[in-house]
């Protein structure tokens, strides 16, 4: 090991969903935070991806770089499959990426790649870093127990199977052979483990990247010390350096987000603890019959609610849905999350379950209620309904009318609801603990920065 005079950080996002935006998150809070004089921050990902993320003000030593995306020359338009868009980025890696990284070297006068960061997905990272002869950090954005559980593949399908046949029988059972997850059951793991086409290009990605992450130098991961003990305790024994640094909306909040639609003072109206808030992310979107059950419940409930709900998706909603409820409803087409579920009027959180959400529900203390559609969501649901007790999840996974109201009554109004806000408190205290001077994450932070920009190879 040696040391640099003036370190130059490259990162490498995962293009797709809000992987390139929670990465940016960390490069922005290093880039502002202590880095030694003469630190260069470069960030790459695709010309799409950089134009989505909230670069309006940028610290002044962060550089944008965009690499290729795959897509065969003179092609207008990305597939809208998901599966063919990652594919085609994977096939161009890591040749894509290295030409990124000489833009990098380039833009910045010369300065020598001293470590290189990415999303732990892209495990080709590992490749690059190491032709460069320096260290790889990959940042795991979604839940710890996902990645534990994909630590765990081999296993898990010596112990289940692997396939459609090997997994009805045993789709309820719990995975009490791996501690950490042992409140988990087999329906609950992320697809492509031991169901749906493990040998698909996704299913290969994760397990290659299992595979390559005890490379790395440090593992940083999107979460707090405590809220998973057990995972906590095992994964310094399955990786290097595992760092726990988030929630990361907490390490670097993001700059204020103009409220278009009003939705804060339309809070400003309503009791404590008594709206309802809706939004399943920008990935994931219901099936048109449990967008009819969703508002179905949401109307027969008498509760008031907010909505985020993309514009396309409000023609499949019931004939005369927003005029019968336009005295207690609102429903827009974007919402500032983290300052709607830190507003004391919100009592409930309808949500997907991806990471980023949860963790925002867990941070502002609010109940959720949970409808998981794909990737660790079905992970993340089991954990806030019986792991950490702080919300209810749909059984058999689709919304319906009843069963939305059934869960309203009881997170807002029934004792049990009661509980719930307390142990979700609990949990809040836990994760604003993480930050306090000597906290868990704020720490793990430093130990994150300093590796990055006194280390190399």
């Amino acid at each position: 090991m040696g040391s640099t005079a003036n370190p130059h950080v490259v990162f490498l996002a995962f293009p797709f969903g809000s992987h390139a935006a929670v990465l940016f998150t960390v490069a922005r809070a290093l880039a502002t935070d202590a880095a030694p004089p003469g630190t260069t921050f470069s960030f790459l990902s695709t010309a799409r991806s950089i134009a989505s993320l909230p670069t309006a003000q940028p610290p002044a030593n962060i550089r944008f770089y965009a690499v290729g995306d795959g897509l065969p020359e003179g092609a207008e338009a990305p597939p809208t499959n998901i599966e063919e868009q990652i594919e085609m980025f994977m096939g161009a890696a890591p040749e894509n990426l290295r030409v990124g990284v000489e833009a990098a070297v380039v833009g910045s006068g010369g300065a020598v790649v001293s470590c290189v960061v990415s999303d732990a997905f892209l495990w080709v990272a590992a490749e690059v870093a190491a032709k460069a002869g320096v260290l790889w950090i990959p940042v795991w954005t979604a839940a710890a127990m996902a990645l534990y559980a994909h630590l765990h593949t081999d296993l898990l399908r010596r112990e289940i199977g692997v396939g459609q046949e090997a997994i009805p029988a045993r789709a309820d059972d719990l995975l009490h052979f791996i501690p950490g997850l042992s409140a988990v059951r087999v329906r609950d793991l992320p697809e492509g483990i031991v169901s749906g086409d493990h040998e698909g290009r996704f299913s290969l990605l994760l397990h290659r990247m299992a595979q390559q992450l005890p490379r790395a130098a440090a593992v940083a991961t999107n979460t707090f010390d405590g809220v998973d003990p057990l995972i906590d305790a095992d994964l310094p024994a399955k990786l290097p350096n595992p760092l726990s640094i988030g929630p990361l909306h907490l390490l670097a909040p993001r700059p204020a987000v103009p409220d278009h639609y009003h939705c804060l003072s339309w809070l400003d109206r309503h009791a404590a603890a008594t709206v309802v808030y809706v939004s399943f992310g920008t990935v994931a979107s219901a099936p048109p019959g449990e967008l009819a059950e969703l508002a179905d419940g949401l109307e027969a409930s008498g509760v008031p609610f907010l909505w985020s709900l993309k514009e396309a998706a409000r023609e499949l909603l019931p004939p005369g849905f927003l005029d019968r409820t336009k005295e207690r409803g609102l429903v827009v087409s974007w919402a500032p999350q983290v300052e709607v579920l830190g507003h004391a009027a919100v009592g409930a959180f309808v949500t997907h379950a991806g990471w980023l959400s949860v963790l925002e529900g867990i941070t502002s203390g609010v109940v959720m209620v949970c409808r998981p559609f794909f990737g660790d969501h079905m992970m993340v649901a089991r954990a806030v309904s019986h792991v950490w007790r702080v919300g209810m999840a749909f059984e058999g996974g689709a919304v319906t009318k009843e069963g939305l109201m059934n869960a309203l009554e009881v997170v807002l109004k029934g004792d049990e609801g009661k509980r719930m806000r307390k142990r979700v408190g609990e949990l809040k205290a836990v994760a604003v603990q993480a930050f306090e001077p000597g906290g868990s994450s704020k720490e793990n932070f430093y130990k994150l920065l300093k590796i990055i920009t006194t280390k190399m190879l």
